[in-house]
């Protein structure tokens, strides 16, 4: 433990320069109420919340490195849903549906248990003071970092919602076989830009997708493959593991060459043709704008992770749940109002 808790501590120094230089509160104005979230909020009220977070963070990746990719998406999926309140993490009761079953998030998402054992070592620690929203979007970073990502100060602050929306999330999550319009529309409608997209896309550099995912890749059927030079022996490859195998169950990278490293690895497999989901490829061959920044990120590694931490925290900004429309919960799968 006391080797984790220096390790994050040299990670939160490293990113204190980019923290300083950058806006120490972000407010909006939801229903009337006038929200901040800042750095550093709960060191005061809860100092040992982002140890304890990077502690259970490093002991899931150390067991399973693939987790790493789930808690990001846990996440990005979160915040594309009426902004960044862990609605995601409500479980369904007889008189609620929560967004589990959403067709982005049922039998996908992972990383629930995790985030569960964050909580109740932090309830025991600070009782009703840490949000399940803000223990995610740490919990995304701290994954970056053990993952050889840079580390950034993560902004604090949310609330957690009441309820969810299946769909909502069913409609706003961008889909694998999205082509960019498609991307830059669902991102655009959440405040998001299209450098959002390319860059925050690039968190595909970890984790692995189900072959059904990127079936219109297999077929040639995709609008990733109207590039004339398209990578046959990549498509050959997943023809070859799809069909051996169930293609509901059976996985593949999203980066094959460094599947568990935070890198910019995943850029260079798209101008080389092997971006596994048609939503990956489709960034070179279906906008002129996209393409260009691939390569940009793929000349300049540093700056694709530099620009990475800037989206997320845009990212983790989108309309949190707050004032008398959130709280706290004692247990993330539940409103604290909930009675069996």
């Amino acid at each position: 433990m006391a080797f984790c808790f220096a390790f994050y501590l040299l990670i939160i120094n490293l990113s204190l320069a980019f923290a300083n230089s950058a806006t120490t509160s972000n407010e909006e104005c939801i229903d009337g109420a006038t929200v901040a979230l800042s750095f550093g909020l709960y060191q005061s009220s809860c100092p040992e919340a982002e140890p304890i977070i990077f502690a259970w963070i490093e002991k899931a990746v150390s067991d399973d490195p693939r987790m790493a990719a789930s808690l990001l998406r846990l996440h990005f999926h979160d915040c594309f849903v009426n902004g960044c309140d862990a609605s995601v993490l409500l479980d369904d009761t007889p008189n609620f549906v929560g967004e589990k079953t959403a067709a982005p998030n049922l039998n996908s998402l992972r990383g629930f248990e995790v985030i569960d054992s964050i909580k109740t070592d932090l309830e025991f620690v600070c009782p009703e003071t840490v949000s399940c929203a803000d223990i995610l979007a740490i919990a995304a970073r701290d994954s970056v970092v053990l993952s050889g990502g840079l580390g950034w100060e993560v902004q604090m602050g949310r609330k957690d919602s009441l309820t969810a929306s299946k769909e909502s999330a069913n409609n706003n999550i961008p889909g694998p076989n999205s082509d960019v319009a498609t991307l830059a529309a669902k991102f655009q409608n959440v405040g998001l830009t299209l450098d959002d997209v390319v860059t925050l896309s690039g968190a595909h550099t970890l984790g692995k997708a189900r072959c059904f995912t990127f079936n219109s890749r297999l077929n040639g059927n995709s609008n990733a493959d109207a590039d004339p030079n398209v990578n046959l022996d990549f498509i050959q490859s997943l023809q070859q593991l799809c069909t051996q195998s169930n293609a509901n169950t059976t996985l593949a990278d999203l980066d094959y060459k460094t599947p568990s490293v935070f890198d910019n690895q995943y850029f260079v497999n798209l101008l080389s043709g092997e971006g596994l989901l048609t939503s990956d490829q489709v960034l070179v061959t279906g906008d002129e704008g996209t393409r260009e920044l691939v390569e940009s990120y793929v000349d300049d590694p540093l700056a694709f992770l530099e620009e990475f931490k800037k989206s997320m925290l845009r990212m983790g900004s989108l309309l949190p749940a707050t004032g008398e429309n959130g709280e706290i919960r004692r247990n993330c799968r539940l409103p604290n109002n909930f009675n069996q």
